[in-house]
Order: C-alpha cells, then structure tokens, then sequence
C-alpha cells in the first residue's frame, strides 16, 4: 500500500512540473513541442489486506478431535517405546508423584483435571482450561499442545506422529 502511495506522489509531483513549465519542451527556435508521453495512471491501490484471522478457538474440553484425523483407539501404544519419547519430556516432566520441575509431575495425569497438581504454578490457561486428562484429550494435546492449551506455558511445539504419541500415552498409564 505504502509503495502504491509513494508511486502515486511521484506521478503527482511530475504532472504538476510538466504543467508549470507549460506542459512542453522549447526548441531551439523557441517553439513547443510536444509533450513526452503521459505518464501512466498510478495503478489503483491494491485492495488493503484481509484482517488476519482470529486465532483458532481450542476445543472444547471434551472435543477429541486431532488435526491429523486419526483416534488413540486406532493405534497399540508401547509402553517401552513411549518411555523413549518420552526422554524429550523430562527436560521438564518426571512421573514421580510430588516431583515438579519446570513442569508439573504426570504421575497419575489420566483422569486428573488440567492444573491441579499442588505446589504447581500453571498458568491461567491452563489452570482455567477446563480439561480433565483422559488418554484421548492427551493424544489430541500432545499432538500441538498450543492448539489445546492456547497461550499455556508448555513451549513444546507438539509430537506430529501419531504412533508416538499413543506410545507416550502407554508410558504415563504404567510408567514403571
């Protein structure tokens, strides 16, 4: 928009010199002459941007819904495989019962509602969420966390593959 205007000054600027220095050029006898080509029309402003779309709402705390379309009940999880996924949790994570790092304890998360572990400092997403951890809302949250949650603390970005986040799942049911 801002190139347009600018565009738009300049062919302003050089119609109003060609018309103050009489819209020609002398010769050398002191005739006018013609009038170099026109200038084109400033080309019409371009239609201003389409307002940015309101962020997604996060679904509701009982929709299950993945962005990938699949269900936890389509996959097996591996409990010994999700404890390996789950080594890029423990930066933050333990499921020691009462243990809180950066995160809060997933001891005992499937069935426990979203921002209650004591001693915790949640945010007001979170804690406001209204989710209760059963394993199909934490298949659907572990895929993007931020989509779930929005504005939760949780910086991690999401597990796109489905199979590993069933396996995760597995992990936190027996975590021993």
């Amino acid at each position: 928009m801002v190139k347009y205007r600018a565009l738009a000054g300049v062919v302003a600027i050089s119609a109003l010199v060609a018309a103050c220095s009489g819209g020609g050029s002398e010769s050398k006898e002191g005739e006018k002459t013609a009038a170099a080509a026109p200038a084109a029309p400033a080309p019409a402003p371009a239609a201003a941007p389409a307002a940015a779309p309101a962020a997604a709402a996060a679904p509701a705390a009982d929709d299950v819904t993945t962005l990938d379309g699949t269900t936890l009940a389509s996959f097996t999880g591996d409990a010994a495989a999700g404890k390996l996924v789950f080594a890029q949790c423990r930066t933050c994570h333990v499921t020691d019962a009462g243990v809180n790092k950066t995160g809060p304890s997933l001891a005992g998360i499937i069935g426990r509602k979203a921002g209650s572990v004591p001693g915790f400092n949640y945010s007001p997403a979170n804690a406001g969420s209204g989710v209760t951890w059963t394993k199909e809302k934490l298949f659907q949250y572990l895929e993007k966390p931020q989509r779930v949650i929005p504005k939760t603390k949780m910086i991690f970005a999401g597990l796109p593959d489905a199979q590993k986040r069933a396996n995760v799942i597995a992990y936190l049911e027996n975590p021993s």
